[in-house]
């Protein structure tokens, strides 16, 4: 059984970021506090060697994944590898709202007018279904599609032939993500009510089969 590595950072700090907005597929350029942060977090990985990067095809991802690779003292990885696979959740026509104004519309005909409200009775995919059903154009991708593209995001890096047992591999992620996966796979370890931060480092290991969390959001 093949077992890699993988290095899971959140991209750096962009202009939605500050100003609360969804920006699942769309883009928004990184702030200097964002391009500093994914400098900071190359500082941190330039002695770990990675026999591949991987990440969306969004600005935010890619800058911040060339920003790390960089930094690296010790790979001969210089670009990432990118794809639509690893794109953050597509929230449809709520693509660039005001976050509590989104969820709000989501979750209040339930009762729940928070994503917070809903992920605590319920579940994050919860709040996908809720936030697909809201779209008036019924865009927004719910819980069964967004995995359905994800894992074909994981099974692109399985199917990888150059790489080997115990290999590091790269790959910058989304905040909704992140918090996706550590539902799915990390068994109730984490507090999932704090978004994981710009920059941080989760680390995942990714099995023929499986995905196990190491740590997150570090």
């Amino acid at each position: 059984m093949t077992r890699l590595n993988l290095y899971v950072v959140r991209h750096g700090q962009t202009y939605f970021n500050i100003y609360n907005k969804l920006q699942g597929w769309s883009n928004s350029p990184l702030t200097q506090k964002g391009i500093d942060g994914a400098v900071a977090t190359g500082e941190r990985l330039k002695t770990t060697k990675f026999a591949a990067a991987y990440c969306s095809d969004t600005t935010r991802a890619m800058e911040t994944a060339k920003l790390i690779l960089q930094a690296n003292l010790v790979s001969d990885v210089k670009e990432p590898l990118t794809a639509m696979n690893f794109r953050e959740e597509f929230y449809g026509y709520f693509e660039g709202t005001d976050m509590n104004q989104a969820w709000y519309l989501a979750g209040a005909p339930h009762g729940l007018p928070t994503f917070k409200a809903i992920q605590a009775k319920y579940s994050i995919g919860k709040a996908k279904d809720y936030l697909k059903a809201a779209d008036p154009f019924h865009q927004a991708e719910d819980n069964d599609e967004y995995w359905k593209r994800v894992d074909r995001g994981f099974d692109l890096i399985r199917a990888n032939p150059d790489l080997k047992d115990g290999n590091n591999v790269l790959l910058i992620s989304h905040g909704n993500t992140l918090l996706s996966l550590m539902e799915r796979y990390a068994a109730g370890r984490y507090d999932l009510s704090e978004r994981p931060a710009n920059g941080s480092l989760t680390r995942l290991t990714l099995t023929d089969h499986d995905i196990v969390v190491e740590s997150y959001n570090q």
